[in-house]
């Protein structure tokens, strides 16, 4: 089977991680497994149980909105934007030409936390005069979408969803549906999320999931690795643009691969933890190789959810196992989280641009401190270097708290027919 002649094509890329302030610099660094993780920088963590992340340093974002946008636009706002405009440049879009064909879904997961927590402690502190008159506008979760409609003058549909962990790979499923159906001829589709603050950090702390590996932080991301004791909370933002093929095809546009298929399951299960059998998850892999006419000896490569928790890598390898069959030990796969941590909202966003440029350039990048494979994380593991191979056709998984797996399939724009 083939891909459809009518998939979406992506003809864009922008990304602010904590490796890289665009997207150039973001797939250098990973190609080159450079971690981004660090001590926490943002606020005292001297007092919590873990006191690094991966945060998105040097962006001014004076510099990007000026002064006064910039006081009254929450961070993970301000990551949005700037991915965006750097997607729309690199795309070579004139928005103006049809603004009302141009949609905007980008989503987010913990959206505007550490503007909540300055607000609250100004309340219990000087009272309610100290709430900023701009704080429910600029944290509520579909800002960045808006705001990214704002800045790009886009006039078409505008949404935003919470998936978790997988809300940026289903704003990929959103963009592929709008387009299909004739609402859109281009959707600004991604993720972003800066949660970095005290109360995140030590919610999830109490909570149990992140590594505490303190002393050495560049280290301390392992999925896979049978010493992993948990994922790195991170930010930033990744953005795509997606259009018709037609669209992209008029306008003469270089295409980095289509969005070939996706799919949405639910485990039903836990609020954090996933199904153990991983049958919901390998649902919804099979659904969107199916979606996208790939078979499972088709694909080159999985961008893997990867987290580095015990529980979440487990059961990702049992439904790679139940969805690829006797073809998953010859499939690639890696984490990218491995380097910049977990960027929640825009994790999925991230695996999806990592599998495009791993198309473009054939190589794929590593899960670093992967050195003791987990013999329960069986998988053709690209460890510690990247590796050279040809990308065709490639999955980013996405598995997030509440039991909401999305998977994306991307393939090579010239592998449609």
């Amino acid at each position: 089977m083939s891909a459809a002649p009518q998939d979406p094509v992506v003809t864009g890329l922008g990304a602010l991680t904590p490796v890289g302030l665009d997207a150039a610099r973001t797939w250098e660094a990973l190609v080159a497994g450079r971690s981004g993780i660090a001590a926490v920088t943002c606020f005292d963590a001297s007092r919590l149980p873990t006191r690094i992340a991966g945060e998105v340093t040097g962006f001014d974002p004076v510099a990007v909105l000026g002064e006064k946008r910039a006081r009254r636009t929450a961070r993970f706002s301000q990551l949005a934007i700037a991915a965006a405009r750097e997607a729309v440049a690199d795309a070579g879009l004139r928005i103006a030409d049809a603004p009302d064909r141009v949609a905007v879904a980008v989503n987010t997961a913990v959206a505007g936390v550490p503007e909540t927590q300055a607000n609250v402690e100004g309340l219990v502190a000087r009272g309610p005069r100290e709430v900023s008159p701009f704080y429910v506008p600029t944290t509520i979760p579909n800002m960045p979408a808006c705001e990214v409609a704002i800045d790009l003058g886009a006039h078409g549909p505008v949404s935003a969803s919470a998936l978790a962990c997988a809300s940026g790979t289903y704003a990929l499923l959103e963009a592929r549906r709008l387009i299909l159906g004739g609402e859109a001829d281009v959707v600004i589709a991604g993720g972003t999320d800066a949660g970095i603050c005290e109360v995140m950090l030590a919610g999830l702390s109490n909570m149990g999931p992140l590594s505490s590996r303190n002393d050495e932080p560049e280290r301390a991301s392992r999925p896979f690795d049978a010493d992993r004791d948990g994922f790195v909370f991170g930010e930033g933002a990744v953005v795509l643009v997606v259009e018709s093929a037609e669209h992209a095809r008029t306008r003469g546009a270089r295409t980095y691969g289509r969005v070939a298929g996706a799919a949405l399951t639910g485990d039903a299960f836990h609020m954090s933890a996933p199904e153990r059998s991983g049958a919901h998850a390998a649902r919804a892999v099979t659904q969107a190789l199916e979606r996208a006419g790939v078979a499972p000896g088709e694909l080159d490569y999985v961008c893997a959810h990867g987290t580095g928790t015990r529980a979440n890598d487990a059961v990702e390898t049992r439904a790679l196992h139940a969805a690829l069959g006797s073809d998953v030990l010859r499939v690639p796969v890696s984490s990218p989280k491995s380097m910049v941590g977990h960027l929640i909202g825009a994790a999925g966003a991230l695996s999806a641009m990592v599998c495009l440029l791993a198309m473009r350039d054939g190589v794929v990048p590593p899960t670093i401190n992967l050195q003791t494979p987990d013999p329960e994380c069986e998988l053709d593991h690209v460890a510690m270097t990247a590796r050279r191979t040809e990308v065709r056709a490639a999955a980013a998984n996405a598995f997030g708290f509440g039991g909401q797996n999305c998977v994306v399939v991307l393939r090579a724009a010239e592998a449609a027919g």
